[in-house]
């Protein structure tokens, strides 16, 4: 059996707060990072913004100066000293950091090209380094000061969650002795509108599994936790992953990709269906994704398992989504507790099985929970976190 692999500490940032912050506002159904903007598209538009104050980029090279990065800052801060005790234990080239990201710099990118358009050259404060989409990992390289391996995970939605996977094999690898990973996406008018475009966004808060659901409500966040084989609270007990390719943007009716990732998340995880306490589902309120996701828990778990999906209320946080709900595990592990209710309007689909979505007096049964993410494309990402 292989050494374990831990979770030994989180940063993270969302249109709730930090990781504590964020938990507790899921369990008041709280509606307060949501808000209504209209310059994210051509008509207003709701999604999850960060409304905190982030750490200032001004005194870094223009090329990491963006939103994006600002978020991967606030949730690095977090963590910041558990990863310098991993630096004087191990070195810092023995430190790697690996970060799931769809948007990168793309915010200023599009800002630069407006100007272009209307003045007829890039402004001053613009690199094209900025919107690389290996510019976030460059910059929490930097800002912790190591030199393992750095690189960029961008699978849409399941980024995040691919990049503690990505972490993990390091580590198994002895390539790395620990890992900075996560996610971190920003809002932007280019994935606003884009998305708007290839999948139905909520006219209100997203609704999921509701008979009445009608899309995605988007947002933006960052998670960064430091892995290694250091012992603490929290276990990567396993992941799973897979790619159907069924379709651009819609998932495999049947699932059996996402199916796949699950099994191979609980098989590396030593455990089974009965074993498992609590899943975060991956939940957009689209009509096609509730649909394969319900059938999917249905055929793996039956209907007793708690789920619910977080979404309606942090937003669909994109790139960062994967490591931004296994975050939530994370802390629902450490802190103990009633299961995040799924929020929605009550009214189930009568199409669909009728899962055991949390109404927020449950509390998990197992020290084991699930986050699932799925992806445009047909990539899927499951992450089993454990407490012993």
């Amino acid at each position: 059996m292989k050494p374990a692999i831990y979770l030994n500490a989180l940063g993270m940032v969302t249109a709730l707060g930090d990781a504590r912050a964020t938990l507790r506002a899921l369990r008041e159904r709280s509606t307060t990072g949501l808000c209504w903007r209209d310059d994210l598209r051509a008509d207003p538009v709701l999604v999850a913004a960060v409304s905190t104050e982030l750490p200032a980029t001004t005194q870094w090279p223009v090329r990491f100066r963006s939103r994006n990065n600002q978020l991967a800052a606030a949730a690095y801060a977090q963590i910041q000293s558990e990863v310098h005790a991993c630096v004087e234990r191990y070195g810092a080239h023995r430190i790697g950091v690996i970060i799931g990201s769809s948007t990168s710099g793309i915010l200023e990118g599009g800002a630069a090209v407006a100007a272009k358009r209307n003045t007829g050259r890039f402004p001053d404060d613009y690199d094209y380094g900025q919107q690389e989409i290996g510019a976030v990992s460059e910059f929490v390289r930097e800002l912790a000061a190591v030199r393992g391996p750095a690189f960029t995970i961008s699978t849409a939605c399941t980024s995040g969650a691919k990049a503690l996977a990505a972490a993990a094999r390091l580590i198994e690898l002895g390539v790395c002795d620990a890992v900075v990973a996560g996610g971190a996406d920003s809002l932007c008018p280019l994935t606003v509108s884009g998305i708007s475009s290839l999948a139905p966004v909520a006219r209100e808060r997203s609704n999921p599994f509701s008979r009445n659901r009608d899309g995605i409500t988007i947002g933006e966040a960052a998670a960064l936790f430091l892995v290694s084989r250091s012992p603490a609270e929290v276990r990567l007990a396993g992941w799973g992953e897979s790619s159907d390719a069924h379709h651009m943007s819609a998932p495999d009716p049947q699932g059996m990709g996402p199916e796949i990732a699950i099994r191979e998340a609980m098989q590396r995880a030593g455990i089974h269906p009965q074993d498992v306490g609590y899943i975060n589902l991956h939940g957009t309120g689209t009509p096609k994704n509730d649909e394969m996701e319900s059938y999917v828990v249905e055929r793996i778990f039956g209907l007793a398992t708690p789920a619910s999906s977080t979404k309606p209320l942090i937003g669909h946080t994109l790139g960062a989504a994967g490591a931004v709900e296994a975050g939530i595990c994370w802390q629902l592990l450490v802190d103990g507790g009633r299961l995040p209710p799924h929020c929605w309007d009550g009214e189930a689909d009568p199409a669909l099985p009728p899962i055991l979505l949390c109404t927020g007096a449950e509390t998990p049964c197992s020290p084991y929970l699930l986050s699932s993410s799925f992806a445009f494309g047909g990539s899927n990402a499951v992450i089993a976190l454990g407490k012993d």
